[in-house]
């Protein structure tokens, strides 16, 4: 049993024991008894786990050099005390839920989804992203991480793990892309699974590059009128967009604060239109390419960038060093983080680097990485061309 799991507080649990036959209020007493000595041996680790971060975060501070002493060398206890039977378990696990539901007042809001952001970026930015072919989405995609340098491996296996080799330029997190069954767990949406205060903090970053090319391409005589009208307009509303984004600090936490508005729910829309999609999503993977080589590495994998994703940047190029590898997974992780992702739990940074890997090649032969993968080939022989 996870330290995280819910533990009712003990008015709940004496209600609780007081429905019990003496037998089972013997099992239930013993099992809160464990539970009780596991629970504090797990809040001493991770309150070690912090201590261990801080003094880090103040050698990082010093310019100290970081060895494998300043890393907890173990993983959390486990719960090894006696379990409930089945048919306890189960009254136990009902009781709780009931005892929840009458203490909240109202039931939580479900996720922001894709109707939701398309409605925000209409009411807010009179905005309706230019929708594309997948196929055609992915070819743009692969243009633009060609032209930063970033190769189709790198691309590829990031989408195959992000959204299973099977993503659309639609997807949210929870969702599944083809069955369109599940409810969103979070807002991360595309082939690289951006959330809106990632979508908000990179337009303000690139926001001007990406209206410059608006601009040129509205001037491109090469496109018919109905074309460039339709690219100056959304010109335009990109430019509200960002001078939106603009209006709060340039600061992780306020962009966090900002995605809880309409407005920045309503700038995440972007992410699904056909020609600010690509773009935005691209520029993302190619920041921490460049973060990586700015730190003396410079030739990241899929799995290293993908570990950038998932533990932070600043944090992942802290587990590919020397002296964190070997590091047990939760130095790098929150509580609540290290338990609900089922391939961080008990593996070192390299292990995890390994894991990442093999879920990448698994789901690399899924349809949507093929033709991801293909979209790499076609740009490839463009290159060589010429063209």
């Amino acid at each position: 049993m996870a330290p995280g799991d819910a533990v009712a507080a003990p008015r709940s649990q004496e209600v609780f024991l007081k429905s019990l036959s003496p037998p089972d209020r013997k099992l239930f007493e013993d099992y809160l008894s464990a539970k009780a000595v596991h629970d504090f041996k797990s809040d001493a680790y991770w309150r070690e786990v912090t201590d261990k971060r801080a003094l880090r975060r103040g050698k990082k501070g010093r310019g100290e050099e970081i060895t494998s002493r300043d890393y907890v060398k173990t993983f959390p206890p486990k719960y090894d005390g006696p379990e409930l039977p089945a048919a306890l378990a189960k009254r136990w696990a009902a009781f709780q839920e009931q005892d929840q539901k009458e203490k909240d007042k109202e039931p939580p809001k479900p996720k922001p989804g894709v109707a939701d952001f398309l409605a925000f970026a209409r009411e807010e930015y009179a905005f309706t992203p230019e929708r594309i072919p997948e196929a055609e989405f992915k070819l743009r995609y692969a243009r633009e991480a060609t032209a930063l340098g970033l190769t189709g491996d790198q691309v590829v296996r990031v989408y195959a793990l992000e959204t299973s080799g099977l993503g659309t330029a639609d997807m949210v997190s929870g969702i599944h892309p083809i069955k369109k069954t599940g409810t969103p767990i979070s807002t991360a949406i595309g082939y690289a699974q951006l959330l809106v205060a990632n979508t908000t903090d990179e337009l303000v970053k690139h926001g001007p590059k990406f209206l410059a090319r608006l601009k040129a391409m509205a001037s491109d005589r090469n496109y018919d009128p109905a074309r460039r009208r339709a690219l100056a307009e959304k010109h335009d509303k990109l430019a509200t967009m960002l001078k939106s984004a603009r209006s709060v600090p340039h600061r992780w936490d306020a962009h966090v604060a900002f995605a809880r508005t309409r407005k920045g729910m309503g700038i995440h829309a972007i992410n699904l239109d056909g020609d600010i999609g690509p773009w935005l999503q691209v520029v993302k993977l190619h920041g921490l390419k460049d973060m990586a080589e700015k730190a003396g590495i410079a030739a990241l994998t899929g799995a290293e960038i993908e570990l950038m994703n998932l533990a932070g940047p600043g944090t992942g190029l802290e587990m590919m060093r020397p002296a964190a590898r070997n590091a047990p997974t939760p130095n790098f992780f929150e509580r609540g983080a290290y338990f609900r992702n089922t391939i961080v739990r008990d593996k070192s940074s390299a292990e995890l680097l390994v894991a990442l890997d093999k879920r990448m090649d698994q789901n690399l032969t899924n349809a949507g990485a093929i033709e991801f993968a293909e979209a790499f080939r076609q740009v490839s022989r463009e290159v060589a061309s010429g063209r």
